[in-house]
């Protein structure tokens, strides 16, 4: 069987996160299966998506999210991140 997913390494970012904004970068990777600093370009890409917003907490980060922002391709852009959120998370936003 091959290892591929239905989503992609940006999503798990953000479903992790989601999960517990003050996750550590490391605690990402480790949950994703991928290395800290594909964490940090994928945080990275979503911070300037407005997808999420970094803020300073002592050493560490938390992260808000912009739950408002549509997904980002042509076949999914009439759905928002607050919905792909609740279909993964089986919760209303």
């Amino acid at each position: 069987m091959s290892d591929w997913t239905f989503f992609s390494n940006h999503a798990h970012v953000l479903f992790t996160l989601h999960q517990d904004p003050s996750r550590t970068m490391r605690d990402v990777a480790d949950v994703v299966g991928i290395t800290e600093r594909a964490v940090q370009r994928i945080i990275t890409d979503l911070e300037e998506a407005n997808v999420l917003e970094r803020e300073k907490s002592g050493r560490r980060n938390t992260y808000k999210f912009s739950l408002d922002q549509p997904l980002r391709h042509d076949i999914e852009a009439h759905r928002s991140v607050a919905e792909l959120i609740a279909l993964i998370a089986n919760t209303k936003l």
